[in-house]
């Protein structure tokens, strides 16, 4: 064997050294250059690796840019026209005559575009006014002190620079307090215009002593950038604030239609989460489709408010041609969804609970529960579908069906009321004791004596009996661990006995209380709709709803004029015009 394995190494050593011939000796070198070797190396592959994650960063926000434009086309569309009005506006810089002081000054027209040109026509013309009568305004101010400061010069006290110094002051002030008012929020874009047109008028009017001429070059330059934002947002593919308000709303009941829905199935189910994600417990976007259907209608408040204060500045187009159009009421309609949404949350906040009612329990009410949340959600779907098509309600009271079901689960939980409470506390036919003297303790029973059955329910279900076996088969494991441990810390003074009789009913009760809270919720939610109904009957006739279509009416075939000149004119068979 030693021989064999020195001849291997012999064959192995003449390998490497023939291998070697012909290579220059730099690459065999153990020295200092193969320590440089291995640096470049080094560097040379950090550089590729940093290379490899530029490029997939910016492979990264291509696609998502790309998805972003495939979602919504309108982003793409958006920037296009701001792209086109920004290269007529730069035109200006091309115009020497016949006003040399327009071309000077065409950075205020692009400057306005940039400001004005916003997403949608509400906010474009918002934006336009509040930048209009902050420069007229700030401009006619500017020139009164001008001449203010004028007046000091030309008396011979050199008082003109007092008065512009105290005049950008209280003016600065004011206009930043007036900002702040609650009730002028809406006009924060113009109280900034006119501080900034007011110092720049009075400063550089002084230094030149052409305050008019400043004023009105300044104003035809805004007034021309917001022509040509407006022109170009109103004229190419407009986009309105109040048809997304009318969208987001009608998403919104189809999403809390969809939550209702999905809360009843998941609780008769018996559905649990192994591990409730964090972003639902903080109440952060998740991709949860039953939990992102009523968060949206609740977190939906300040994108309305938005919209709405957009929608209110533009003007009559497409299928709301009123001239004052009701979009308040749009808003107060998603209010009272958003109050019926809120018991949706609290649905499925029983799903999401450690303390759970047993299956059995929930088995007896599973037709009823069933019937009001497909009913409510029926009623939510419909409501929507009207919203959408600016239909009123017909003839027949949309609420019927899920005031019927309401009343069943009512007269459900009424006649299985004692499969809702802990039986062991009943005492029928026994009065309270009332306990005034010390002495009276004594009088008290054996707290751990069989009483036998209290009612006739405990005995038809022998509650008394249920072992701690089936006790722990109804709860789950979880939530009876968190359970026990709090109550073990709360009756470590008791005896054994006594602590496994508490726990017991304990887990019992609240077991329970789950199945009872979550029909309340339920009912109260059918309640709340009531307020709905009546918040959208106010909008369809503020708006003008078109009335439903008549049941069993077959809908007329829309035709223009020359179908009907044709349809009259064209020969008839002869038997349509036989009279019968």
């Amino acid at each position: 064997m030693d021989n064999k394995q020195g001849l291997l190494e012999n064959l192995e050593r003449e390998r490497l050294v023939s291998s070697r011939l012909g290579q220059p000796d730099w690459l065999h070198d153990d020295g200092d250059n193969g320590v440089e070797l291995a640096s470049g190396c080094g560097f040379l592959s950090s550089t590729r690796k940093k290379f490899k994650g530029l490029w997939s960063f910016l492979r990264g926000v291509v696609i998502r840019a790309y998805e972003m434009g495939r979602s919504d086309p309108r982003k793409v569309v958006f920037s296009a026209k701001l792209g086109l009005a920004l290269a007529l506006i730069s035109l200006l810089i091309f115009w020497k005559e016949p006003l040399p002081d327009i071309s000077e000054h065409y950075v205020w027209a692009i400057l306005t575009v940039v400001v004005v040109f916003e997403f949608s026509i509400g906010a474009t013309f918002s934006k336009g006014f509040n930048r209009a009568l902050g420069t007229l305004s700030a401009g006619g101010l500017a020139l009164a002190m001008a001449e203010l400061a004028h007046l000091c010069e030309r008396a011979g006290e050199p008082w003109d620079e007092v008065v512009i110094v105290v005049s950008i002051f209280t003016i600065g002030s004011l206009a930043t307090y007036a900002k702040l008012y609650p009730t002028w929020k809406a006009y924060e874009y113009g109280f900034r215009v006119f501080t900034l047109t007011y110092c720049y008028i009075i400063a550089s009017g002084y230094r030149t002593n052409e305050f008019v001429d400043t004023a009105v070059s300044r104003f035809l330059l805004i007034a021309l950038g917001a022509g040509v934002s407006l022109l170009v947002n109103v004229g190419i593919y407009p986009i309105w604030a109040g048809e997304d308000l009318h969208n987001l709303v009608v998403k919104n009941f189809y999403g809390v239609a969809y939550s209702l829905e999905g809360c009843i199935n998941q609780y008769l189910d018996c559905v649990e989460y192994k591990r409730i994600p964090s972003k639902i417990l903080t109440y952060q976007a998740h991709e949860d489709r039953l939990y992102s259907g009523y968060r949206s209608a609740v977190e939906s408040t300040s994108q309305e408010d938005s919209l709405l204060s957009f929608a209110i500045w533009e003007p009559p187009h497409g299928a709301y041609k009123m001239k004052k159009y009701p979009w308040r009421n749009f808003v107060k309609v998603s209010g009272a969804l958003r109050h019926c949404s809120f018991m949706v949350m609290a649905l499925h906040g029983c799903i999401l609970s450690e303390i759970q009612a047993p299956a059995d329990r929930r088995r007896v009410f599973r037709d009823e529960l069933q019937r009001v949340g497909t009913a409510g959600a029926k009623v939510l779907r419909e409501l929507g579908n009207k919203v959408k098509k600016m239909e009123k309600l017909g003839s027949i009271n949309i609420l019927d069906d899920v005031l019927k079901a309401a009343e069943d689960l009512q007269k459900k939980v009424d006649q299985k009321s004692y499969l809702l409470v802990d039986s062991n506390s009943w005492e029928i036919g026994k009065p309270p004791i009332e306990l005034h003297d010390p002495q009276d303790f004594l009088k008290i029973e054996d707290p751990f004596a069989c009483h036998g059955y209290h009612s006739f329910s405990e005995a038809l279900l022998d509650l008394g009996k249920s072992s701690t076996e089936s006790q722990s088969t109804d709860i789950p494991f979880e939530g009876a661990n968190v359970l026990h441990k709090s109550l073990t810390r709360q009756f470590s003074h008791k005896p054994e006995r006594m602590v496994i009789q508490d726990e017991a009913d304990t887990y019992k009760s609240a077991s329970v209380l789950s199945l009872v809270t979550f029909t309340s919720l339920l009912i109260e939610f059918v309640a709340r709709l009531g307020n709905l109904v009546v918040a959208f009957e106010e909008l369809s006739e503020l708006a003008k709803f078109k009335a439903p279509p008549s049941e069993g009416k077959v809908d007329e075939e829309i035709c223009g004029t020359w179908t009907r000149l044709w349809r009259y004119l064209k020969p008839r068979n002869r038997s349509e015009n036989l009279l019968v």
